[in-house]
């Protein structure tokens, strides 16, 4: 069987504002390049789908629970659509266990996914980690940034690239802050938690492709490793 990778792509890159189709056209080509090599099962985020839904809630009043059942059906609704754009309708619907996945994955060499069982206090992340943990495999995080940096580099122009850090590091930036819906950090604080527990060798990777194309090819690459 060919090596499975999980990959966690942001829903800020699927839907940054509008649908980012020259991003996707990209993922696409790179995708389809390596399948030859890989099984890719892709948790897709929600984005900033799933933001103004858990905004709108909250200005609502509704608790966190209603928040965070709002942005899982942003991640499967993205998922919907990545496999749309793959040319597949996965007539059954997308996997929502792990055992689903488990199953797809050995009859076939793409899956697309959002958020899995309602677990309060994830994102996807969470569910790419404890997927990548029960598969034994790496875990490839796409963001809207070119790897981990010290602070935001969005809103701050000195934030420092950090090329390489310890599971432990990861987990103790990630844990920094308490988690919200919708939150913006590059890992969840739960995926970090699994991570560091099962020291899942760990990429994060920005947006540009090329990147990703190299990391899956054994070339130099630009992103952050998190291992130990």
């Amino acid at each position: 069987m060919k090596e499975v990778k999980v990959i966690s792509l942001g829903g800020s890159l699927i839907v940054p504002e509008k649908i980012d189709i020259k991003f996707l056209r990209e993922f696409k080509k790179v995708i389809n390049k390596n399948k030859s090599k890989y099984k890719f099962v892709i948790v897709c985020g929600g984005g900033t789908v799933a933001r103004k839904y858990i905004s709108a809630l909250r200005d609502f009043g509704l608790n966190e629970k209603f928040q965070d059942f709002s942005g899982i059906s942003a991640t499967r609704m993205n998922a919907r659509f990545m496999s749309y754009i793959f040319g597949f309708n996965p007539e059954k619907g997308i996997p929502h266990k792990l055992k689903e996945v488990e199953e797809m994955i050995k009859k076939q060499d793409l899956i697309f996914c959002g958020a899995l069982e309602y677990k309060p206090g994830e994102t996807s992340d969470s569910t790419a980690a404890e997927i990548a943990q029960h598969l034994k495999t790496d875990f490839i995080n796409l963001t809207n940034v070119n790897g981990l940096h010290d602070k935001n580099p969005h809103e701050f122009k000195n934030a420092k690239f950090i090329p390489e850090i310890s599971w432990e590091g990861l987990h103790k930036m990630a844990t920094q802050k308490a988690f919200t819906p919708g939150q913006h950090f590059v890992i969840d604080q739960t995926a970090s938690g699994i991570i560091m527990k099962n020291r899942i060798k760990t990429y994060i990777l920005g947006k540009n492709l090329k990147q990703l194309d190299n990391l899956l090819n054994g070339r130099k690459f630009t992103g952050t490793i998190v291992q130990d």
